[in-house]
């Protein structure tokens, strides 16, 4: 089994949305996936409780519950669990990143989020995993390059010392769409740019795990 969990201190990046893309992404024959959503503020559950059918399954629990019931889970044939986290709450973020085998930090790439990231970066670093940045809500790509926020917004977080995602997910309609019918993009819309870009940050998360 391997385990993602998502955070960031600052509220407002799309940890929920990441989550719930990637959940539904991952499962697959003899791949079941368990979501665990620690916000208190259960947006995560909300979600869940819109899609029609019981997959991916959810549990909602606090972080410090998380090194129990994840061994539980593995011995249950769970491939993988995907965990969504507060965005104020350090023991809770801290203990959550404790038990994963890949820590995504997403951020909006605009000055004062990438200015709050740091906290989380550091925070990864000090119980010893080495966090992934993902630049999440970003303008769509209108050319062959990247927009110039996103590369800047790529260039601080290289500076700051983080290792960055080449997938970006960018700020799109059908990703609001998906998510207030209890979907995802990839469901919602199978062959649109915003599935693609989820796939690509899959494949990409596949990639550094395994290596």
């Amino acid at each position: 089994m391997q385990t993602i969990t998502i955070a960031a201190r600052k509220g407002g990046v799309g940890k929920t949305t990441l989550a719930t893309h990637l959940s539904v992404i991952a499962a697959g024959p003899k791949r079941p996936v368990l979501l665990f959503d620690t916000d208190p503020q259960r947006s995560l559950k909300w979600w869940w409780d819109l899609r029609e059918g019981d997959t991916p399954a959810l549990v909602e629990c606090e972080a410090r519950e998380l090194a129990k019931i994840l061994p539980a889970a593995e011995q249950e044939g769970v491939a993988w669990a995907i965990v969504d986290t507060p965005p104020h709450a350090e023991n809770s973020i801290a203990e959550a990143m404790r038990v994963a085998d890949l820590v995504l930090v997403p951020t909006r790439p605009g000055p004062f989020d990438l200015a709050a990231v740091a906290t989380t970066l550091d925070l990864a670093q000090r119980v010893g995993k080495v966090p992934l940045a993902v630049i999440n809500h970003a303008p769509p790509r209108t050319g062959t390059g990247e927009p110039a926020i996103v590369a800047e917004a790529r260039e601080t977080l290289v500076r700051m010392g983080a290792i960055v995602a080449e997938a970006v997910i960018s700020q799109r309609v059908a990703m609001s769409h998906a998510v207030i019918g209890g979907q995802t993009v990839n469901e919602y819309e199978p062959d649109g740019r915003a599935a693609a870009e989820v796939q690509a940050l899959w494949v990409e998360l596949q990639q550094r795990l395994k290596g």
